[in-house]
């Protein structure tokens, strides 16, 4: 039964291009709204731009140009990459417009009439020569826990740690390095616990997977905080109402960018959009004749299943019937990365290779858990030739050109065999659709595929380029079951390659196909011109792009420096008392429960220390028995959650993926002093 639907996706930052990691969220969405349209449902699709934040302000600045032309001109960028891609919203915004500050300040005056909003002083760090408080990610300094140095104003990426940016030892402005002051200043803060039973009977009535709940059942038992949603001038964004220089912090906002979305899509449509998304006109107002589903990455869970509906309830608007949750992009196995070429704008992509096949991969890849998807480049490959050319394609190929060149271009009728073949293809429908609303899409991927298999073994057997030389009525029989199932296969694909699809209904010479079409064969029927559906692909195009994205990445988030201010002059006998020494790796291994922590064994020139190192980010332990590097030697031992670590060894760069072991040239043997 038809049903009405509306669908978002999470807001893309407009503070730099689309790449492929972001391409899963809109690729996964995309397929299951335009499953939903050809089960002849009203399905519609709602974005935006997220536009708001000190980021946006400050990459503005450095190019010079003002915050609302920076916006404009990635709006127009992403718009083109989602085209290229096809995604395609039925209304695509930005959270700067009129329609998100009118639901912004809606919702943040139920609340405060609610009682849900509260005041109160907090100290912030503030840059003097910026003049401006500066986010979390905008301060660093030395970890307040580990002192590891140059880490960010919120967590320490050596030891996990999570603190406030005045915990910071010898904190310093990311942008122009200068000492930031402490001040104090009074914020807005949503009262989240109020809404905690709320939120859990949400949780508990399946409005997201399980392995999301269990993770919330974490944060539920932790307890819920009180949420900052202000932020102190100058700031891009909306002033909170009454107020002389707060702006809504851009997580309040962004959100309500869904609405925003929706509401501007009503009014350029005269729909009632009370009736799309009960509420915002007035409290529990609107009958709620559309469902309403969320798809956002596992990185935003806390804000989209606690603060986000927790908001929408306390504010009297209705909240998303579900929420989808899926996991990151990994390429080769490891994160995205530019050094490697892996980290690929969407542009580039599609310069190189065909966006559909993106399309076909990742929906090979994608099921209905928040697992991390991985792009291994050799597989791309093989699956793109060995199925959508192999399979899908020959499969026309093998029918068009022999319909069109030897038999007049016309279809006859199915013979018993031909019958049973489209009878095996059709009753694999109803599972296929299932799959598809599940949103196991890799699993409805392998069904068609082993269609196509069975659609291919039946050429194979009745051999239509032997059989046109004697009795061409015979290969207009067989062809007939074959282009049935072309039209079969590809009404199962259309979802997730609508390019491919359109290509087959020229060739085919029918209308657009749905679900319910799946159901009629084509006899009797004049075919149109056959043109070729995909092309084999080779590593050079994939190299060709990787090393484009090594070249450059176009615009990107300003860029803060990470270069830290030279620390105070310390005399040679200071110097002196730092021991560093040659050691070698004799044993490395993960530390359970620490991601980001290896213990590693180390030969001191027959001295034997173990040393707990934050590098598991960029190095696997199997790659560093036998490496030389250098070791602070006489660093008092320390005592930590996972052990003792009796040193520290060297390593440059900003944490993450960046960690560069410092080592020695060859000749270096364990033990010896470093001077």
């Amino acid at each position: 039964m038809p049903r009405k639907i509306v669908v978002t996706s999470a807001l893309p930052y407009a503070n730099g291009p689309i790449h492929i990691g972001h391409l899963v969220e809109y690729l996964q969405t995309d397929i299951w709204v335009r499953f939903h349209k050809m089960c002849g449902s009203e399905c519609l699709y709602f974005c935006a731009d997220d536009t708001h934040g000190t980021p946006v302000m400050i990459s503005a600045r450095a190019a010079g140009i003002t915050a609302e032309e920076l916006v404009e001109r990635v709006h127009k960028e992403h718009k083109a990459d989602f085209d290229r891609f096809g995604v395609e919203f039925d209304n695509y915004y930005s959270t700067h417009s009129p329609e998100n500050k009118f639901f912004s300040e809606l919702i943040f005056n139920r609340l405060n009439e609610a009682g849900s909003i509260v005041t109160r002083d907090v100290e912030q760090t503030y840059c003097e020569n910026c003049k401006m408080s500066l986010p979390d990610r905008f301060v660093r300094g030395a970890c307040p826990r580990c002192k590891a140095e140059n880490q960010y104003g919120d967590s320490c990426e050596v030891c996990g740690s999570t603190y406030q940016p005045a915990d910071l030892i010898n904190p310093y402005c990311a942008t122009c390095q200068a000492t930031p002051a402490l001040k104090t200043s009074k914020h807005f803060f949503f009262k989240l616990a109020d809404y905690e039973q709320q939120l859990r009977e949400l949780i508990a009535s399946g409005h997201t997977q399980k392995s999301v709940a269990n993770k919330l059942d974490e944060w539920f038992k932790a307890g819920l905080k009180d949420w900052d949603i202000s932020r102190d001038g100058p700031y891009f964004g909306f002033k909170i109402p009454g107020q002389q220089d707060k702006y809504f912090y851009v997580w309040l906002d962004a959100p309500i960018g869904y609405m925003a979305s929706a509401k501007n899509y009503c009014d350029k449509n005269n729909l009632d959009f009370d009736v799309l998304w009960p509420g915002a006109g007035s409290p529990k107002s609107g009958e709620g004749q559309y469902e309403l589903y969320h798809f956002i990455g596992k990185d935003i869970m806390y804000f989209h299943a606690l603060f986000w509906p927790a908001m929408l309830t306390g504010s009297g608007i209705k909240t998303a019937d579900k929420l989808f949750v899926h996991g990151f992009l990994t390429v080769n196995g490891e994160k995205m990365s530019k050094s490697r070429g892996t980290f690929v704008k969407a542009s580039t992509y599609a310069k190189h290779l065909d966006p559909e096949y993106l399309r076909y991969y990742y929906a090979s890849k994608l099921t209905d858990g928040i697992d991390d998807i991985d792009l291994k480049t050799e597989d791309f490959i093989n699956k793109i030739n060995s199925d959508l050319v192999g399979k899908f394609a020959n499969l026309a190929s093998r029918s068009g050109p022999m319909l069109t060149k030897k038999l007049d271009s016309q279809l006859g009728r199915l013979d018993q065999q031909g019958r049973e073949l489209i009878g095996k293809l059709t009753a694999a429908k109803d599972r296929i659709i299932e799959d598809y609303e599940n949103l196991k899409y890799a699993a409805a991927v392998r069904s068609i595929t082993a269609l196509a298999d069975e659609a291919n073994r039946y050429v194979e057997q009745n051999q239509p380029w032997v059989t046109i030389k004697s009795d061409p009525e015979r290969t207009r029989t067989t062809l007939t079951a074959t282009v049935n199932a072309v039209r079969i296969l590809t009404i199962y694909l259309r979802p997730i390659l609508p390019k491919f699809a359109k290509k087959v209904e020229r060739f085919l010479n029918i209308q657009a196909l749905s679900f319910a079409d799946s159901d009629t064969v084509l006899e009797d029927h004049k075919i149109g011109t056959f043109e070729r559906l995909a092309e084999r692909i080779d590593d050079k195009q994939v190299n060709a792009m990787i090393e484009e994205s090594k070249q450059g990445q176009g615009l990107q988030p300003a860029q803060v420096s990470v270069t830290e201010p030279l620390k105070p002059e310390c005399t040679i006998e200071d110097f002196a008392k730092i021991d560093l020494r040659i050691a070698k790796v004799t044993m490395a291994e993960p530390v359970e429960g620490a991601d980001k922590l290896l213990r590693l064994t180390l030969d001191v020139g027959g001295l034997e220390k173990t040393v707990l190192a934050g590098i598991a980010t960029a190095y696997k332990p199997e790659d560093l028995t036998g490496r030389i590097v250098v070791l602070l030697a006489n660093l008092k031992p320390r005592k930590m959650r996972f052990g003792v670590s009796e040193g520290m060894i060297l390593a440059a760069g900003e944490g993450g993926k960046d960690i560069f072991m410092l080592s020695a040239d060859t000749g270096a043997i364990p033990g010896q002093t470093v001077h």
